[in-house]
């Protein structure tokens, strides 16, 4: 039998006990407090209160996935997948490119990985390709989830993508804003984002993992490169 996590209304009270409050809860005098119409998801030292919908927000340091959507002299603005736009100087950015020449290496339509390096009050933010993993993302397929989904997608310490990877022999990056990159042979991928859909529409039930597991070995056979 399936059960469920915890539901959690705002302003319902955060267990007491060893584990930290991370994300998604507020600080009153009677103690921790939800923030969100969601799930409580616990770990092993903190627990987060994840949103059952909403929009992305960007925070410094998300690691996400944008769409260049313009052009400007000297910076690109690109889609976040949030309400708001993100923008991408020409000198966070690891190639040589001259003023009005930024096309050349960064053109409307591409995507990239990339990090939050700052956002101000009025949720306008800056992001930055100069860091270890941090790309331009060539090929490959882009699929969206909610943004609160991606904890579950995740998983702990990157142990539900990387099963997912590992099994479909994929490519895969996650970005926290709800964006996902694919490559790899196509019927692999298939898999893949079939296997992500999965986690996406019961991430709030438990023993997940063993389902996802199941259902990747029972593709193993649409899988190309797995040894019969």
């Amino acid at each position: 039998m399936r059960k469920a996590r915890k539901i959690m209304l705002p302003g319902d009270p955060l267990p007491e006990g060893s584990l930290k409050p991370r994300s998604g809860y507020y600080k009153t005098e009677e103690g921790y407090r939800s923030s969100y119409f969601g799930v409580l998801q616990e770990g092993e030292e903190t627990m987060d209160v994840v949103p059952f919908s909403g929009p992305y927000i960007p925070r410094r340091g998300d690691k996400i996935i944008g769409k260049v959507i313009e052009i400007e002299p000297s910076m690109w603005v690109l889609d976040i997948n949030s309400p708001y736009t993100t923008l991408l100087h020409v000198n966070d950015v690891p190639w040589r490119a001259s003023s009005g020449d930024l096309k050349r290496v960064l053109n409307v339509g591409e995507y990239v990985y990339a990090k939050v390096m700052s956002v101000n009050e009025i949720k306008e933010s800056w992001i930055t390709l100069k860091d270890a993993g941090l790309r331009k993302l060539e090929g490959g397929e882009i699929v969206s989830v909610p943004a609160s989904k991606v904890p579950r997608i995740i998983g702990r310490e990157g142990s539900m993508v990387k099963m997912v990877r590992d099994s479909t022999f994929t490519k895969i990056i996650v970005g926290l804003n709800g964006l996902i990159w694919l490559d790899g042979i196509p019927e692999n991928v298939i898999v893949a984002m079939e296997a992500l859909r999965i986690i996406e529409e019961e991430a709030h039930l438990e023993g997940l993992t063993d389902r996802i597991s199941k259902y990747l070995e029972s593709r193993k056979g649409d899988i190309v490169g797995n040894s019969q």
